[in-house]
């Protein structure tokens, strides 16, 4: 097993409350009933894709620069969000997780549908740690394709089969499952029990059950 790759929002800081804050604000200028049920359909899926989900919610059609003057109203409210995030945001377990695999020369990835994820990791102060990034801007196709998870082994240098997802949407886990990849689950919704292995946090990871998985 040569290399873990991660997702961001909900798997190494809460930034998924402040996606679900942006996108109710947009949904109240259009009149669109939206809850926090409605916004668990929207965990792993990108920016323009979650936009389509939420107009098909409230039957509005819009055209294309109304569509790309929302998005981008999205956004600014979500970045003026999280201006302020620092180490101290990370869930309780990040840092001593990267260090031990650093310790076993087991690579780390990002995979991540945010255009944000540099940005983010920058003000989190983890980038060191990464040994390659893919985020929003480096894809064209949203999870359950696993295009963000291809690209990354292809930019670790690592076979698909020896990589580990971490992730906590049912279409990121989906995404690794047809990547060929251990899927790892964080966190205790239903839909993402079909992973191989599911923790309740990042910090509950035990990362030789992880690494057993290569022995079988």
């Amino acid at each position: 097993m040569k290399a873990f790759i991660f997702d961001l929002d909900g798997v190494l800081v809460d930034t998924a409350h402040y996606h679900f804050l942006a996108w109710s604000e947009i949904c109240v200028s259009l009149a669109i009933p939206f809850s926090k049920e409605d916004n668990e359909k929207l965990k792993g899926i990108d920016r323009r894709n979650s936009l389509k989900i939420l107009l098909k919610l409230g039957d509005i059609k819009l055209d294309e620069t109304q569509f790309d003057y929302w998005l981008i109203k999205k956004n600014e409210i979500y970045t003026e969000m999280i201006d302020k995030l620092n180490r101290n945001d990370l869930f309780i377990g990040v840092i001593p997780l990267f260090e031990e695999l650093k310790k076993r020369n087991i690579k780390i990835g990002l995979g991540s549908a945010s255009k944000n994820a540099k940005m983010i990791l920058k003000k989190l102060d983890i980038v060191n740690y990464f040994d390659a990034i893919v985020d929003g801007n480096m894809t064209t196709l949203s999870k359950p394709d696993p295009q963000v998870f291809l690209l990354n082994a292809d930019k670790l240098g690592v076979q698909v089969e020896k990589c580990a997802v971490f992730e906590d949407s049912e279409a990121g886990i989906d995404a690794a499952i047809t990547a060929n990849m251990k899927a790892i689950a964080i966190g205790n919704d239903p839909s993402i029990k079909h992973a191989d292995l599911v923790f309740e946090n990042i910090n509950s990871v035990d990362l030789n059950k992880v690494l057993s998985l290569y022995d079988n």
